[in-house]
């Protein structure tokens, strides 16, 4: 098999397919990133070179190189590699394709990979229809997915496949592949010779979010819309690579230490009151087209454990303006984001929601407490508060050797506090 490196001066014929298509590694010494699962002699790579794959679940981002590695494997395998999409195919052509895998096994002895991407789209009947043929053995099974394969995969899936999590491709390999580029053009028969200042470079990575495609692509376009200078050079500066992947210097790197500061820095300033700094840094994450799911997620965790019992109110309008956001979507989507921060940020304040730890920390620190008997199950000597003026009486139910123990540490603002000092009146009655 001809050998594609990096550093070689072959590459595969001018064609009509994206850059991206054509520069897809055939190889491991053309492939970059995931050193920690396919760096030599691990697991996985030794699995691949020697035939030897199970079955898999492959979950990342876009643009790391989950297809890539399914090109290897077919490179290195003498089963028949069937794929099929999970958005395309129906039941019944994944149905015809167990099928045949049956027939070639019976046949010619043969195995069959059946590679399904985007798995996590796949309706619960179909991700069902395949489990009798990996139990078996008819089909070797590989997934791949964007998604947490632990939420959007039928867990009966996800028992019987190794799941292996590509991560966002780094600094250093998105900058040999910047390189790769370059040298395709230059090997062209019109070859076209390239150069980029290190500030396009730096800008490209930032904001390709480790996506490897996204970058190629969007530096092919840099390339395609930019004129030879007079030196029959194509000089591709910081303006067209911003041009090239729409993005402008926004201090953000969906995938680095600062997207982990940015957001930190919004759901501070939601606890801290200041709807300003949260706008602020709300605008920041959407410039830099953070997921609007990413977003959603940490608001509504911020309204429990920030805002908590102080308003109870504040999880249900942030569930509601995720809901809204996914009817409508961007533009007009902004508006939800907004609202949600905003009344997350001006709404009073309490943490009492992590009182389940202390909780927590007892249940692990001591031995396990038995229900009171009046607190068991078809118990006769219960007292049912409902029988009780106001629906309540003085009853412990605690177990014994934890009685008059205080877990939840109310705070002193919003609904909270009113709640609390009708308990606090109750008890002392």
């Amino acid at each position: 098999m001809e050998q594609n490196n990096l550093f070689s001066n072959t590459f595969p014929a001018e064609s009509n397919a994206p850059l991206a298509e054509k520069l897809r590694p055939k190889n491991f010494d053309d492939f970059y990133g995931q050193e920690s699962l396919l760096g030599n002699n691990s697991l996985l790579r030794n699995a691949i070179l020697n035939d030897k794959v199970g079955n898999i679940i492959f979950s990342g981002p876009p643009g790391v190189g989950k297809t890539t590695l399914i090109e290897i494997i077919s490179s290195n395998t003498r089963s028949s590699l069937i794929k099929i999409n999970a958005v395309l195919s129906s039941i019944k052509e994944l149905r015809n394709e167990i099928q045949n895998a049956k027939e070639r096994l019976n046949s010619a002895n043969r195995k069959t990979i059946l590679f399904i991407d985007e798995v996590h789209r796949f309706t619960a009947v179909q991700q069902d229809a395949l489990l009798p043929s990996i139990e078996n053995g008819t089909i070797t099974f590989i997934g791949a997915t964007t998604e947490n394969p632990f939420f959007a995969v039928n867990k009966a899936l996800i028992s019987r496949a190794r799941i292996f999590s590509l991560l966002p491709l780094s600094k250093y390999d998105l900058k040999k592949i910047i390189e790769k580029v370059i040298k395709y053009y230059s090997s062209l028969k019109e070859s076209k010779t390239i150069e980029i200042t290190e500030e396009a470079i730096n800008h490209l990575i930032k904001f390709s979010g480790g996506d490897a495609r996204n970058l190629i692509n969007a530096l092919e376009f840099g390339i395609s819309i930019t004129k030879e200078n007079k030196h029959k050079i194509i000089f591709i500066d910081l303006v067209i690579a911003e041009d090239a992947i729409q993005k402008k210097n926004i201090l953000y790197d969906k995938n680095g230490q600062n997207h982990f500061d940015v957001i930190s820095a919004f759901i501070k300033s939601i606890r801290g009151s200041d709807p300003d700094a949260a706008l602020y840094w709300l605008a920041n994450m959407v410039e830099a087209g953070e997921d609007p799911n990413f977003i959603f997620r940490r608001l509504l965790i911020s309204a429990s454990e920030d805002i908590g019992l102080a308003d109870p109110n504040a999880i249900v309008v942030v569930q509601s303006c995720c809901d809204a956001f996914d009817r409508v979507g961007f533009p007009e989507g902004l508006f939800f984001l907004s609202q949600a921060s905003l009344y997350l940020a001006i709404s009073p304040k309490s943490n009492s929601t992590k009182s389940i730890f202390k909780a927590v920390d007892v249940i692990k620190s001591k031995n396990i407490s038995l229900v009171p008997n009046h607190l068991k199950n078809n118990a006769t000597n219960y007292l049912n508060p409902h029988n009780y003026q106001g629906n309540w009486l003085k009853q412990e139910y605690l177990p014994i050797d934890l009685k008059g123990m205080k877990f939840w540490k109310p705070k002193d603002s919003g609904w909270e506090k009113n709640k609390n000092e009708d308990l606090r009146k109750r008890r002392k009655s």
